[in-house]
């Protein structure tokens, strides 16, 4: 897959130093000027729905699982590749240097019905919904977060995402 862009969330960072990697799936669901985003009641992000690949799962697995959990949906179809982006940052846990995430994006198709989310804890406490939004107000509130405190460490990937997919409309 493309690699679009690559995110360095803080200066400083040794990318050549003992790196700790996380693979990550997210679905781009479309519906006109639409997208299915998961809105955080909390902060008042928009992110695209999905998360970490587990242990032996494929991106599709990951991606259909994600969706249920996320925003109670059903995957239907993986349609194609958007592209991907590569992260780095400090990593947490003392014997690594840099945390490496790839986040792989790819246009999906859902069922019609939500059911009910299965959010970790951490998604509860940021407030997790997933909503229909307008591409172009999900720029314009994600941008207007970057003038905040508290801006979610995903909010860059996501921006670029959204403006990359805009341009292509």
């Amino acid at each position: 897959m493309q690699i679009l862009t690559e995110i360095y969330r803080a200066g400083g960072i040794n990318t050549q130093g003992k790196t700790v990697h996380r693979t990550a799936v997210r679905a781009v669901i479309l519906r006109g000027p639409e997208l299915l985003m998961v809105y955080s009641s909390n902060v008042g992000d928009y992110k695209f729905p999905g998360g970490g690949v587990d242990v032996g799962e494929s991106h599709q697995q990951a991606l259909a699982r994600e969706l249920l959990e996320e925003c109670g949906a059903s995957l239907l179809s993986v349609d194609g590749e958007l592209g991907a982006i590569i992260e780095y940052n400090f990593a947490k846990e003392k014997e690594y240097d840099v945390f490496k995430m790839t986040s792989y994006y790819y246009f999906c198709q859902i069922g019609a019905e939500f059911g009910s989310q299965k959010l970790d804890e951490y998604e509860k406490d940021l407030g997790f919904q997933p909503l229909w939004i307008n591409i172009d107000e999900a720029i314009l509130l994600n941008r207007a977060l970057l003038e905040t405190d508290e801006i979610p460490q995903w909010l860059r990937r996501e921006i670029f995402i959204l403006e990359h997919i805009k341009r292509s409309m």
